[in-house]
């Protein structure tokens, strides 16, 4: 990656292993793709609900030569995203089927 990865935590406290592991899943999807210009990953929770848990939300900017590719994933009704670790996988595996049709079309072009 050209560009260092940037992690962002918003309305939270920030997470070295968090982090750690969001380095781990850019680098699967760097061994999907070698052409990544850059990552950027924002991780919040939304304000806390007296009825339910604090869930997460997660945004991937992936840069290409050929443009970006961007997942915003919010599941307001996926209790498992009270977990951050669940919802920054089901993020990048989110980003990596997008990943992974974006390289299927342009091999097809």
């Amino acid at each position: 990656m050209r560009i260092p990865l940037q992690v962002t935590f918003r309305n939270m406290d920030h997470s070295p292993a968090l982090e750690t592991r969001i380095g781990e899943k850019v680098a699967k999807l760097e061994q999907l793709c070698g052409d990544i210009g850059g990552c950027r990953v924002m991780v919040e929770t939304e304000h806390q609900n007296q009825n339910k848990g604090n869930l997460f939300h997660v945004r991937i900017d992936l840069t290409l030569p050929s443009g970006e590719l961007v997942v915003s994933h919010q599941s307001p009704h996926n209790q498992a995203h009270e977990d951050a670790y669940v919802a920054v996988r089901d993020a990048f595996d989110a980003m990596r089927r997008q990943l992974q049709r974006h390289l299927e079309l342009a091999r097809a072009s």
